[in-house]
Parts: structure tokens; C-alpha cells; sequence
């Protein structure tokens, strides 16, 4: 059983390094496109349909400019897999919505969104996708783009101010603020 355990143990021990950048890659696959969907939920959730067609806009402009740029410059991948290094689409994604967060919406949803951002440009260049300059590429992309494109959100408030008798010579004004 000791020697079982210990040949499970020292399998483990090998394949740990295998298994972080297996797992670096994959969970930046998914994680750069939490800030939209984030984006969408809560645009969706506030009934912001002008928040949606600006995400939708940059979006679609971060991915034609990202997507162009690609097939002009032809850089290889630090892994060899390909000749699509420069921009990073993952990194140009994130960005998109994470500045779409912060500038519709404000900084408790920017922040936390930037941290994903930060951590998908860091898993690309981890997993030897990426250089760094490919990934500072994708983030200027997706940054701009929705910069461009984003307006900061604003509840509609309705104000109502009428006149008012307060008894017999007390004259004044009343104002109702619904939010």
C-alpha cells in the first residue's frame, strides 16, 4: 500500500507542472470571456438596452480591428502553434468588457473585471501563448474600443416640484424625487 501510494504521489509531483499550464491555458479559454458576460447580465438585470448596444458595438469593433490585425501581421506564437500571436484576442476580449464595467457602470464592477483581465493577459504569456507585446496589443484594442463606444450609465430620475399651502400665509414648494 506505502508503495502504492508513494509511485501515486510521485506521479503527481511530475505531471504538477504539466497540469498548471494545462490548466493556465484552458482557464484563460474561458475566464477572458467572463467580463461580457458579466457585461451582459448586468446590463440585462438593470433593463439597460443602451448598455447592451454599446457592448455590442465595441465588442464587434475590438474583434474586426483585433481579427484585421491578425491577418496583416503575421507574428508566430512563442509555442510555435500558429501565426496569429499579435494581437491577443483572449487579452482584447477581456479588456472589452472590463472597460466596458468600469466606464458604464462604475468601479465595483471595473476592478474585480480588470483582475480577470490581468490574470487571462498573465495566463497567455504563461502558456507561451503570447509575448507580452502581443497581449498589451489586445488590451489596447479592447480597452479602446469600448472607451469609444461607452457611455456611463444614468438612471432616469423624475423630478416633480408643485406649489404648496403650508394653512393660511405659508406659501412654499414641494419636490418629489423618484429614482
Amino acid at each position: 500500500m506505502k508503495r502504492l501510494l508513494s509511485t501515486i504521489i510521485a506521479i503527481g509531483c511530475l505531471m504538477s507542472g504539466w497540469a498548471e499550464d494545462n490548466f493556465v491555458k484552458h482557464s484563460t479559454d474561458i475566464l477572458c470571456l467572463l467580463p461580457d458576460a458579466t457585461a451582459i447580465g448586468v446590463a440585462i438585470a438593470k433593463h439597460d438596452t443602451e448598455g447592451l448596444k454599446q457592448l455590442g458595438l465595441s465588442t464587434a469593433t475590438c474583434l474586426a480591428v483585433n481579427y484585421g490585425l491578425e491577418l496583416c501581421i503575421r507574428k508566430d506564437r512563442p509555442d510555435g502553434t500558429g501565426h496569429h500571436a499579435f494581437p491577443s484576442t483572449h487579452t482584447a476580449v477581456a479588456f472589452n468588457g472590463s472597460t466596458f464595467l468600469m466606464k458604464r457602470y462604475g468601479w465595483k464592477w471595473g476592478v474585480p473585471a480588470y483582475v480577470v483581465s490581468t490574470y487571462v493577459a498573465w495566463g497567455r504569456v504563461h502558456s507561451d501563448r503570447h509575448d507580452w507585446w502581443d497581449v498589451l496589443g489586445g488590451a489596447a484594442i479592447g480597452a479602446g474600443a469600448a472607451f469609444v463606444f461607452t457611455r456611463p450609465f444614468v438612471k432616469d430620475v423624475d423630478v416633480a416640484i408643485s406649489p404648496t399651502t403650508f394653512g393660511d400665509r405659508a406659501y412654499g414648494l414641494t419636490a418629489t424625487i423618484q429614482f
